[in-house]
């Protein structure tokens, strides 16, 4: 049986840059959905090994791969849309249209995939119990659930990029999984262990490389980003690379998800 992946992404852009990043190889053959979340129901997707929703330009995707997972694990990705809960936006919380991580968790619950992981903006730890509630879902599936704040920096990118990593794992009646008799990821009991946004990840990210990232920034402010010349230029100026910058920032950092892949599944 040929081992597929199923990629949910709705704009048309991301969609055929995934298409194409499948294409070449880069990422784990597969099918690129281009509706919205709200209209894929539990049934579409079976036959499919791992499922990338909100997949963006596939940085879930390529992580697994970072982490040395199987294609044919049983894994569920997805980084609901952070507008709602980032600082930057209107901060509607759960009552901006955009809040779509409930029907994430629907299709999780049908799937009932091994692993789920997650991805949000810090922020969201801080607004409306997004967090909890999320945990609580996935606990009430018979997930056991953790959750850390990790920068990209942690990895040796130039640029800070706080990001809320979250990681559910299915217990059944012979393993209770992350909250078993091994040493647990950070379990629910302690998220408040997240608010602290500390950088001392207890796993084999360097945690020094932040404190190292902006000694060399010459002199730019703390939100400098630097970004190669070749995608922020274009004859025909900014709606030449709009889509491609939306692209990038909409992006997980894979190496940082790579990271807490193999930390969380390293003894299972």
């Amino acid at each position: 049986m040929t081992i597929k992946a199923y990629y949910n992404e709705w704009e048309p852009y991301c969609a055929q840059w995934l298409r194409n990043l499948i294409d070449a190889g880069h990422l784990p053959p597969g099918d690129v959905d281009e509706r919205s979340i709200t209209d894929v129901e539990p049934e579409e997707l079976k036959g499919y090994s791992q499922h990338h929703f909100f997949a963006g330009i596939g940085g879930w995707a390529l992580a697994a791969r970072l982490a040395g997972i199987s294609e044919s694990e049983r894994i569920v990705t997805g980084s609901p849309p952070c507008q709602p809960f980032s600082t930057a936006g209107k901060r509607g919380g759960y009552s901006d249209e955009r809040h779509l991580a409930p029907h994430w968790l629907r299709l999780v619950a049908a799937i009932r995939p091994d692993w789920v992981f997650g991805e949000q903006v810090a922020a969201a730890i801080r607004k409306d119990d997004w967090l909890d509630d999320l945990l609580d879902a996935l606990e009430g599936e018979g997930y056991a659930t953790g959750a850390i704040v990790l920068p990209a920096c942690s990895v040796g990118a130039p640029h800070i990029r706080q990001r809320l990593w979250v990681v559910a794992r299915l217990a059944d009646s012979n393993d209770k999984g992350l909250q078993g008799s091994r040493e647990p990821f950070y379990k629910h009991e302690t998220t408040k262990w997240c608010v602290e946004e500390r950088c001392d990840f207890q796993g084999s990210v360097d945690t020094d490389v932040w404190r190292q990232a902006f000694i060399a920034k010459q002199g730019a402010d703390a939100r400098f980003r630097p970004m190669p010349q070749e995608n922020c230029s274009g004859a025909d100026g900014l709606p030449h690379r709009v889509g491609a910058i939306r692209a990038y920032g909409n992006a997980v950092v894979p190496q940082v998800a790579a990271e807490v892949m193999k930390e969380v599944m390293n003894d299972y």
